[in-house]
């Protein structure tokens, strides 16, 4: 292995949350100024999501010089807040010993300790440092913490919801301000054009500054803000083409203003370019909270507590709480809180929101579980072997993360252009503005540079294709489909094969009796009376399949007797008086029935992907039952459509 190699392999990484960015040249700015620290690898900065991942090795930097680095261009690397609950406080010297304890973990920008409510409100950058460590402080402090996962998806979705509101708000005032000028826009169409509107309308040129103030300096505040951050970084950015061609508008409409005139204002172009470029930024904030859904649903998968042994006694805790080692109880219809093995028990298992099989998966000693699947019958212990966010289910969260925040191929390209359009505009804008004075005047010459640099605002540029990219992952993911990163979305045009899993996918994902085979004088309907009968008292997925079967049939079901569940073989019981076995070969071997005379055909329902189940009574070979999933009503048009799009 190459020295590049081993290096990129010891690299760290991180991702940071970014305040500030507008448009696609933001995100450039950080790239370029990220990559020319040493040990900086790779840098990805995703404008849809508004975060950078940085791939370093530490022995050349360090996270601060990262940090430190993305401020100096004019950028703040946004903070999260989150909230542990403390117990074991007693007085103000506790608070006092956690907050200690807190402030010193690296990545905690501020935490701040009540004891009054006994909680733990801390800052902290989430590339840093992550909730595990955090509750890992308080414990070296020596108290408990808890943290619920609800309350920081939901502190997020608060963030989100503020931001939207605060861009509405600012909507709607500017909206409400500037719909004055659009009667006299009308009006001006017969002045510049000779058209006959019908009406002539002016606004007094005080009105005009009174309307429009509010509009430049509050509802367009931002953009001066941002314009400023940039040149400090040394670029330009979206916000600074808004403010100069506001700015250059409105400035003149107020030196006209000042000195008499009534005529050449230009107060209504920078109030309804201000608004709406805002309302472009607040449906932009919009799409941009709807792509999370996708991990909101994934991260609602995960039980919420674990039912742990200690000291001899079950407790519920948080599922935070568990450590590695931990020995959990899960009982028959609970979550499984992590990963595991299986150390007492044996149960059937549900992890079709991992494999999407539909069957239950037989677990016994020895055997490992995955965080989040469904216990379906029977109970077991099981020792945890990973936790937090080193379960399954955390990395495929973290896959569906990191898919979001990818690049494809195509935005490359925009980057580049990004990267130097904003400069070139400015630069076209100058020289329309020097052509046209010389031509036609300064008024005019104003007015085209003004439209110059408004009108080409590269938002769009740097924000379309990352949208697409979270968009498209996020419904992938709700969907079941888990796309590994924005190239291979952007390769699916050019798929010509496409290979679909049978179960859950073309299937119903269910298991439903299919086949009845009767010998000698057993009928058919009469079988699967029984059967269902028989398996009302089995907890297995294929004896409720015939349960189900039966009862879809209209037949009335009698209640079993001396039902005997016989493991890796199948069930043994007493119906209407008669001695039922339901199951495979090896049962049948074990009570001494004859089946020979029906093996070619269990043969052929099998290689038809069927489960088959012998069935005798009395002692008494009687039948076949062959139960499977299902294809799905829909599939044949998914499959045609699939091949018309291939």
């Amino acid at each position: 292995m190459s020295s590049e190699a081993k290096s990129r392999e010891a690299d760290e990484q991180s991702s940071l949350g970014i305040i500030g960015m507008t448009c696609a040249s933001c995100a450039t700015r950080i790239e370029k100024n990220l990559l020319k620290l040493d040990g900086v690898n790779k840098v990805n900065v995703n404008l849809a999501n508004d975060k950078v991942s940085v791939a370093y090795d530490p022995s050349q930097t360090s996270f601060e010089s990262i940090i430190d680095r993305i401020e100096k261009t004019g950028y703040e690397v946004r903070d999260e807040k989150t909230t542990l609950a403390i117990s074991g406080m007693t007085c103000a010297a506790c608070a006092t010993r956690i907050e200690k304890g807190l402030n010193k973990v690296d990545g905690v920008v501020n935490a701040n300790v009540n004891l009054a409510n006994e909680k733990a409100s801390i800052e902290y950058i989430p590339g840093r440092t992550n909730i595990y460590q955090l509750i890992a402080a308080v414990k070296q402090a020596g108290y408990s913490a808890t943290f619920s996962e609800a309350a920081t998806v939901d502190a997020e979705k608060e963030t989100r919801e503020n931001e939207y509101k605060s861009q509405r708000n600012k909507f709607l005032l500017g909206a409400l301000l500037s719909v004055w000028f659009l009667p006299q826009m009308i009006s001006d169409l017969q002045v510049h054009y000779g058209w006959d509107v019908g009406f002539q309308y002016h606004i007094n040129p005080w009105i005009q500054l009174l309307l429009a103030t509010p509009v430049q300096f509050f509802v367009g505040g931002h953009f001066y803000r941002d314009a400023f951050n940039a040149l400090r970084g040394g670029s330009a950015n979206m916000a600074t083409l808004v403010a100069l061609g506001t700015s250059a508008a409105y400035f003149y409409s107020l030196v006209i203003t000042l000195i008499g005139a009534e005529a050449g204002l230009y107060y209504e172009a920078s109030a309804i370019i201000i608004t709406l470029i805002v309302f472009g930024k607040l449906l932009e904030v919009r799409a941009k909270g709807q792509t999370s859904d996708a991990i909101k649903k994934l991260m609602g998968l995960q039980a919420k507590t674990a039912r742990v042994i200690r000291d001899r006694e079950e407790i519920d805790i948080p599922i935070e709480e568990v450590v590695v080692g931990d020995v959990i109880f899960v009982r028959a219809g609970e979550k499984i809180p992590v990963d595991g093995e299986i150390t007492e028990g044996n149960s059937t298992i549900d992890e079709s929101m991992l494999t999407g099989e539909s069957l239950p998966v037989s677990k016994n000693v020895g055997d490992p579980v995955i965080g989040a699947t469904v216990n379906k019958h029977g109970s077991f212990k099981f020792k945890a072997t990973r936790v937090g966010l080193d379960t399954a289910l955390a990395q495929i969260i973290k896959l569906v993360e990191e898919a979001q925040g990818s690049k494809a191929p195509i935005q490359k390209l925009a980057d580049k252009i990004s990267g130097v359009f904003v400069p070139v505009v400015i630069g076209i804008a100058l020289v329309t503005f020097i052509i046209t004075f010389f031509v036609n005047g300064f008024t005019p010459a104003l007015v085209s540079a003004v439209a110059v640099l408004v009108i080409a605002c590269p938002c769009a540029l740097g924000l379309a294709t990352p949208t697409a990219v979270m968009v498209g992952t996020g419904k992938g993911a709700e969907n079941g489909v888990l796309i590994k990163g924005a190239e291979h979305l952007e390769s699916a045009h050019r798929v010509t094969t496409v290979i679909l899993d049978k179960t859950g996918t073309i299937t119903k994902g269910e298991p439903e009796v299919t086949d009845i085979i009767s010998l000698k004088n057993f009928q058919e309907e009469e079988l699967l009376l029984l059967a269902g009968s028989a398996e009302r008292g089995s907890e297995h997925p294929l004896g409720e399949a015939i349960v189900n079967g039966a009862r879809e049939k209209g037949l009335s079901l009698s209640d079993p007797v001396n039902f005997n569940a016989i493991p890796g073989h199948g069930i043994e019981v007493t119906v209407e008086d008669k001695t039922i076995h339901i199951g495979n070969k090896k049962l049948m071997q074990k009570e001494g029935i004859p089946f020979e005379l029906i093996v070619k055909q269990m043969e052929e329902l099998e290689s038809e992907g069927k489960t088959a189940m012998l069935m005798a009574i009395n002692n008494e070979l009687a039948g076949l039952l062959a139960v499977a999933d299902t294809v799905k009503e829909t599939s044949v048009e998914a499959i045609a459509r699939l091949k018309k799009w291939v």
